[in-house]
Order: C-alpha cells, then structure tokens, then sequence
C-alpha cells in the first residue's frame, strides 16, 4: 500500500500495481527497478527470485493448519455407526500428534448425543413432579410413566424398521414422546381415582374408567398420529431431515397407545393397594339453604 484517500465519508487504500503483461512471467522482477539513496536499483540485484511449489490456499480449523475430509453415509448406515467407524480408522492410522475434529451435522450430533440423556432424564423428573402434586401421591405418576418406556421402544422399532438414524431430530421427537404418551395414563388413572372416590371398589373403578375413556385416548392418539404424519412420511421440501423425527414420534405413540391401554390398568390394580381411596368431595350447604330448598330469614 502506498498511501491512502478520502472521498466523501470513506477513506480508500492506494496499492501500487503493474500491468497483467508485465507481470505475467517471473523473469518480469528483472525488470522492475527501486529508488535508493544512489538513483535507481534493479530488483533482481537484491532479490533472489526462485521458482517452487506450495498449495494454494492454507485451509484452518480453529486455527489450526487442517485438511477437511467429506462423506456420504452407505445405503442402511446411520450417522452414529459411520462415526464410530472414522474414529477407530483414526485412531489406527493417523500419526501421533495429528488431531481430529467434526463439524456440521456430525459435530452436531456428537455434542447433543451426550446430551439427550441428561436432557431426557430432567424430561421425565419435570413430569414426574407435576404428576406428583396433582395426583398428591408418588405411587400414580409411576404407573402413568410405564408409558415412556413402551413409547421409547416403539420409537426405536420404527426406525429401524424403516432404516432411519439415530440423529438429532429422532433425538428431539424421543423427548417430545414423553409428554405425548403420559396423557394416555392420566386419562386412565384420574378417572380411576373419582370412581374409588364414589365408593367402587378398585378393580371395577379401573374397568369402568379404561372403557369410558377408551374412545377420548383413541381421538387423541390418532389426531397426533395424523398430524405428524406428513413429516414421518417425508412429504415437502428439506423433509429427509425431518423424517426420523416423524417416524420416532408416529411409532413412538402407535406402539405405546395399545400396550398402555393394558398395562396402565393392570399396573394401577397391583398399586393401588398402597394408596387410600381419595375422599369423595363434599361441599357444605350455604347459609341460609337446607335441603337444597332456600330459606328465607327474617
């Protein structure tokens, strides 16, 4: 840079520069000349030109000198497999001192894999302890959570049946299964516990509530499935990222709607031994009513 200039509010660099025919060649330094403190020096007496090799650019990594490395994934091969499988080879063949690191997808998958777990178990905690202060009791909420499992297995079924990965929004549509299926357990289990209230005894109070809330967990279930359907069936643009989500969750609540229409009210028989029977509401009559008939005071 020679010098600089402003034009207006902006100031510009001047770089001095030949023209594309006189530096076409490297024998064109011969002829380029310097002005010393004697007159005029030609470069090529105090500069060794020399002709090598050297890449063209220098790619970096969190600055550090890198060599990026792209793939596909195989027909059949999720990302978690094809990962394990570039840190063994790596871990055979690199040279000592040479580091490795992933970015994009992989990069995100490995840093929330680690994560869905923690992120999991805070999922079903929360809702353990909201169960736990509406249902007043810690019996309850572990039958109505029976239902996670069942979803989570489900889930997995479902994709590897339709040979989908484990990557992050199958990960994501896991977490969002254990606030879909849980609904199941508390239609269930809430209708139970006003039926005990009334007097009934637990196994006909269980009967009663699986058959009288069958159909609303059915309209439920299905209006979810349906609704993510279109993702789970990879319809729209971008859709093959979305479509693990969408079969996590569709599988996820198909499997998990019929077994817990079994397991809820089997589960609630064998505990409810261990809790006592809500009391049934009672409202005091208003002053000044008897009977359910007004009485005028004077």
């Amino acid at each position: 840079m020679i010098t600089n200039f402003k034009r207006g509010t902006k100031q510009y660099d001047v770089i001095g520069q030949l023209r594309p025919s006189n530096r076409s060649t490297p024998d064109a330094i011969n002829d380029i000349y310097l002005r010393g403190s004697s007159g005029l020096v030609q470069l090529a007496n105090v500069v060794h030109a020399k002709e090598t090799v050297a890449p063209k650019e220098l790619n970096h990594f969190n600055r550090v000198r890198s060599a990026t490395i792209t793939a596909n994934l195989a027909p059949g091969v999720d990302l978690g497999t094809a990962l394990a499988a570039i840190d063994k080879i790596a871990d055979e063949s690199l040279p000592v001192g040479v580091r490795r690191d992933y970015s994009g997808q992989s990069r995100e998958f490995r840093d929330s894999s680690g994560k869905l777990y923690v992120l999991f178990i805070l999922a079903v905690v929360f809702i353990f302890l909201v169960l736990a202060a509406q249902f007043e009791s810690f019996v309850h909420p572990m039958t109505i959570l029976l239902a996670v499992p069942l979803a989570v297995v489900g889930a997995i079924a479902s994709l590897f049946v339709f040979k989908q990965s484990m990557n992050i929004f199958s990960q994501i549509g896991l977490i969002m299964l254990i606030g879909l299926v849980t609904k199941n357990g508390i239609l269930i289990v809430e209708y139970a516990n006003q039926l005990r209230a009334e007097g009934l005894e637990t196994r006909e109070a269980v009967v009663k509530a699986s058959l009288i809330r069958l159909r609303p967990i059915l309209m439920t279930s299905f209006s979810t499935i349906f609704g993510i359907l279109p993702i789970a069936l990879g319809l729209g643009a971008g859709a093959e990222s979305r479509r693990p989500l969408g079969i996590a969750v569709v599988g996820g609540m198909f499997f998990s709607t019929f077994l817990t229409l079994v397991l809820i009210p089997v589960v609630y028989t064998l505990v409810a031994r261990f809790t006592r029977a809500p009391k049934a509401s009672t409202t005091a009559p208003e002053p000044g009513v008897t009977g359910g008939h007004a009485v005028a005071t004077t």
